[in-house]
């Protein structure tokens, strides 16, 4: 069957349109190369990461995923779920993160919750805040709090104007709502059982540089502004995957933008990268290294599934990389769990 969507959107479109971005000198292997920096190997796996579907009640301009209310049809079925659950009891790992689009609109998101906790597993919900305002979700935020489910919310900046620019007009009240009702559950309050995330990421093309003086400055902002409180900001840089690369593209900044991310690698970060400690699950039971791997149609070498994956299986593969993963090795990097060096 033909890929329904644009060109660009296609992943081997974008694997191209990266591929011809920089010179093969300049490629991530050959960077590695000249930074006298060993491809990153597998250490142990920490975090079952699963991606429930692109369906969200956004439609945020840096999306990696290309998540949107348009994306109904791309939800997980049930019977990978039932792997899913399966897979915590043979893997065994620290974490099952949950994400999307937004995970919440998945129907079995609080049969996962629910599954993994009983196994004595973290659970995070990587969550837009603007959800957790549909009426169909009302009970949520208490259930998230009485199953002491880590939020890591995304709030581009501390600011109104640049928030709604990044993520449509109104979403920095809808935002602010929601951290309140949060707040209002234990989150934000110093709580280690229901922390709360804050995740930013830059304008444009801009790198992620946030300090600990800017966590103070989140702070005092959010609280003086609307009386809010969190526990932990960090930041990522824009990938140049789906949405985001089609923006570069439109705009003639592909080129730039890749340079820019190659000339700020950092081999420090390379410890910290997510694809050696996460196995990224899609919403098909297909497993890559990450969830941007996952948007570039990037999976384990040798077909491996969810259903049937083991340790050692996972381990003797080797991670999969691109020019793609500058994003990720920039600057103070960028992973899910924030920067890396």
């Amino acid at each position: 069957m033909s890929d329904p969507r644009p060109s660009l959107l296609a992943p081997k479109a974008q694997q191209a349109l990266l591929n011809a971005a920089l010179p093969p000198e300049l490629g991530f292997e050959p960077t590695l190369r000249s930074h006298d920096a060993a491809p990153p190997e597998r250490s142990r796996l920490r975090v079952l990461q699963l991606n429930l579907g692109k369906l969200c009640n956004m439609q945020c301009s840096h999306c990696h995923v290309d998540a949107g209310p348009h994306q109904g049809h791309t939800q997980m079925g049930d019977a990978v779920v039932e792997a899913c659950i399966a897979a915590i009891d043979r893997l065994r790992p620290e974490v099952l993160d949950l994400t999307g689009g937004a995970p919440e609109l998945h129907p079995r998101f609080r049969d996962l919750i629910r599954a993994a906790r009983e196994r004595n597993c973290h659970v995070i919900d990587r969550c837009n805040l603007t959800v957790l305002l549909l009426p169909a979700l009302g009970d949520l935020v208490g259930f998230l709090a009485e199953h002491q489910v880590e939020i890591v919310a995304s709030l581009p900046q501390p600011e109104e104007s640049s928030t709604n620019a990044q993520r449509g007009e109104g979403t920095w009240e809808a935002s602010i709502e929601a951290l309140r009702r949060l707040n209002a559950n234990g989150y934000g309050q110093g709580d280690s059982a229901r922390q709360l995330t804050l995740m930013s990421n830059p304008c444009g093309t801009q790198l992620q540089q946030l300090t600990p003086c800017d966590e103070v400055r989140w702070k005092a902002e959010l609280q003086d502004q609307a009386g809010v409180s969190f526990d932990r900001l960090i930041g990522l840089n824009n990938m140049p995957i789906a949405r985001f690369l089609q923006q570069l593209q439109a705009d003639g900044h592909v080129n730039c933008y890749l340079k820019l991310i190659q000339g700020a690698f950092n081999p420090g970060a390379l410890s910290g990268l997510m694809c050696r400690d996460t196995l990224s699950v899609a919403a098909d039971g297909s497993l890559y290294d990450c969830d941007f791997n996952q948007m570039l149609d990037l999976p384990l070498r040798g077909g491996a599934r969810i259903d049937a994956i083991g340790l050692e299986q996972w381990m003797d593969q080797p991670i999969r990389w691109g020019n793609h993963c500058f994003g990720c090795t920039a600057g103070q990097g960028s992973s899910c769990a924030g920067a890396t060096a």
